[in-house]
């Protein structure tokens, strides 16, 4: 786990690559009848870059401050619990605010394709279950753990300064 603010940011930038590439293949494949073809991943691959832009300015400004502000009061006892116990509670808690923020995304950006108002509220609302199902498993149980990985491959521990060293 990230130990400070840099670190967190760098950790950030790979965990919400890691969410917007799947989520966004596993939204475009179910808006397609569950086809994996080569236009599915190309539809999909045109749509990451924005949706990187919103997930990272979501996760930065608000999910990964609401998760860790309701894991370490209601679910971990900071001090007494376990990094095994606050990695999940906090990844857990980061998928609601990204499932919720991320879904109507998902519907505005069908909006403008389709172009029907009418359309936003019911494509968010019937999106929030399908990507909530796709991406808590997907957090607890790849892209936290590769991005983890990852991370700590790239930066071991204490490799990323808290403060730059100045010449």
């Amino acid at each position: 786990m990230p130990t400070n603010k840099r670190e967190s940011l760098i950790f950030t930038i790979i965990m919400c690559f890691c969410m917007v590439l799947w989520m966004s293949v596993y939204n475009v494949a179910r808006v397609h009848g569950w086809s994996f073809g080569s236009g599915t991943l190309a539809d999909a691959w045109l749509g990451i870059p924005p949706a990187y832009v919103v997930a990272m300015l979501l996760d930065v400004l608000l999910a990964s401050r609401f998760a860790k502000w309701f894991a370490l009061r209601f679910l971990v006892t900071p001090g007494k619990s376990s990094r095994l116990a606050i990695t999940p509670a906090i990844s857990t808690m980061m998928v609601f605010p990204m499932v919720l923020f991320m879904s109507l995304y998902g519907a505005l950006e069908a909006f403008t394709h389709a172009g029907d108002p009418a359309m936003i509220l019911p494509t968010w609302i019937t999106s929030i279950p399908w990507n909530f199902v796709a991406a808590l498993p997907w957090n607890l149980l790849v892209a936290g753990p590769l991005s983890r990985w990852v991370f700590r491959r790239a930066f071991p521990e204490g490799t990323v300064l808290a403060e730059p060293v100045c010449a």
